[in-house]
């Protein structure tokens, strides 16, 4: 990524609030037009991925630069299923945290863990960096399933090799044999999720890249980005907002209630699209075709419901998170689960920039604009009278 300590420290960029609008590299991976509600991968249109793709194909296709052949596939899955086996130290270390821990701070712990376990951690060879990534996207979703059983007293369960990406969290996670039509809708979700330009996680694991550091240890910093209920943790805001709200009938007022205080409603607005989020656009389809499966469609009808309330009172499209929510939801997944289903996706596109970043390094470096007070004399201790208060 060429000439990004150039661009981040322009001065016409200093004071931007969150350096919105500011342009860090150039990638290959993935470009938003947020004017006109577009996402693809690689030059490909989201919707044809979701449509017709699977997300180890796109794993690929974010790692690679195209498509894979039947041949190249079958290799690439069977590479996954080879990093699935969860090293013993590993399970050691999930066992000995707190089995109230918030799930994404297993997580980030485990992920930082398997960085001591890998001889090779700190080899930057372009083969290394894609046996790390592959490692990480077959770990993540064994980690968390095997926290999940370990946490409600169950003993963890081994991957199915038979088994995708989707279909074997799934499996993992509940003990039971997954559905097709659950591992399919699960499988385009992390479709959906796993690139979207430079965001607050993808954007903390390049600067953590830039220093050369390890791929456990950029990982581990976008897992922390991506904790934050403004970045990954909006989706378990929704479906809280959902259960307090209770009814269909009981939406509008909610919603006019939220707006009237100038609260913020999650789910809603986007620091880039301008238009419907076009992956906002397949998760309502999907979760209208979840729901109708499950026997119930509340959740998205609700949801439905509180998108026609906030547009009409504010013209905000909804985002990615309002229609995961409800998906996730139907699907039986626990609510502190939503956003480490989305780091099971995102762990592809965090390793993709990270690939990227290593070759084209610059150290990330931005500077930032003092506005604090200067020529300020230094007072001896014994001379001061009071506390200063920052």
């Amino acid at each position: 990524m060429s000439d990004m300590n150039e661009t981040l420290t322009n001065p016409e960029h200093m004071g931007q609030t969150g350096l919105r609008g500011a342009v860090v590299g150039d990638t290959r991976l993935s470009s938003i037009d947020g004017e006109k509600g577009e996402l693809i991968y690689r030059g490909i249109d989201i919707h044809d991925l979701a449509r017709s793709s699977t997300f180890e194909e796109v794993a690929y296709l974010l790692w690679f630069g195209a498509l894979p052949s039947k041949a190249h596939l079958d290799e690439f899955h069977a590479n996954l299923g080879r990093h699935r086996s969860m090293p013993p130290e590993l399970l050691a270390t999930l066992r000995t945290l707190p089995k109230k821990a918030v799930p994404m701070d297993a997580l980030r712990t485990a992920v930082s863990a398997l960085g001591l376990l890998d001889p090779n951690v700190n080899d930057m060879s372009e083969a290394a960096h894609i046996e790390k990534a592959t490692r990480l996207t077959a770990l993540v979703p064994g980690i968390l399933a095997a926290y999940h059983r370990i946490s409600e007293g169950l003993e963890p369960i081994a991957s199915d090799p038979a088994l995708d990406t989707a279909a074997n969290f799934l499996y993992m996670f509940t003990g039971k044999a997954p559905d097709a039509k659950a591992a399919r809708v699960l499988d385009v979700s992390l479709i959906l999720h796993a690139d979207h330009g430079m965001n607050a996680s993808t954007f903390a694991a390049i600067v953590t890249a830039s220093t050369l550091s390890d791929m456990y240890s950029s990982v581990t910093s976008a897992i922390g980005a991506l904790k934050g209920p403004l970045h990954g943790g909006a989706n378990e805001g929704v479906i809280h907002n959902l259960l307090e709200i209770g009814s269909i009938e009981n939406v509008d007022a909610w919603v006019e209630k939220k707006l009237v205080a100038k609260e913020k409603i999650m789910g809603f607005g986007h620091a880039v699209y301008k238009a419907y989020d076009p992956r906002a656009t397949e998760l309502k389809a999907i979760a209208k075709e979840v729901g109708a499966a499950a026997g119930t469609t509340k959740w998205v009808e609700m949801t439905e419901r509180m998108e026609q309330a906030v547009w009409k009172g504010k013209q905000l499209y909804p985002n990615v998170d309002l229609y995961s929510a409800s998906v996730y939801y139907t699907l039986g997944i626990p609510t502190a689960y939503f956003t480490p289903v989305f780091a099971i996706s995102r762990v592809a596109g965090w390793t993709a920039h990270v690939i990227e970043q290593y070759a084209d390094n610059k150290l990330l470096r931005p500077r930032a604009n003092y506005v604090g007070p200067r020529g300020v004399k230094y007072v001896p201790l014994g001379e001061r009278t009071a506390d200063v208060k920052l």
